[in-house]
């Protein structure tokens, strides 16, 4: 088990913090695996500075997508994004 810190906006740990986001969309230029804790603080981006508010989320799955391997062509993906859909 590995122990992530993470910085998070807060409206995305606002989000977190009060259990209706339970996802996260990240770059996948780190190592997390299942399990692992991911320690968000929340990072307020108007003053370049952490608010020191944290909160740990335990990792319970992990999916990996590479810009090639995904379902849709390029072309949409430019014009459209991609969105999570968190289900409960």
């Amino acid at each position: 088990m590995s122990i992530i810190k993470k910085k998070i906006w807060p409206e995305y740990f606002d989000a977190v913090a009060s259990g209706k986001k339970k996802y996260e969309l990240r770059l996948d230029d780190f190592e997390v695996g299942e399990g692992d804790v991911l320690v968000l603080e929340e990072w307020d981006p108007k003053i370049g500075k952490y608010t020191g508010r944290k909160k740990e989320k335990k990792v319970t799955y992990i999916g990996k997508f590479k810009i090639d391997k995904l379902f849709w062509p390029e072309e949409q993906i430019k014009q459209n994004g991609i969105q999570i859909i968190s289900l409960e």
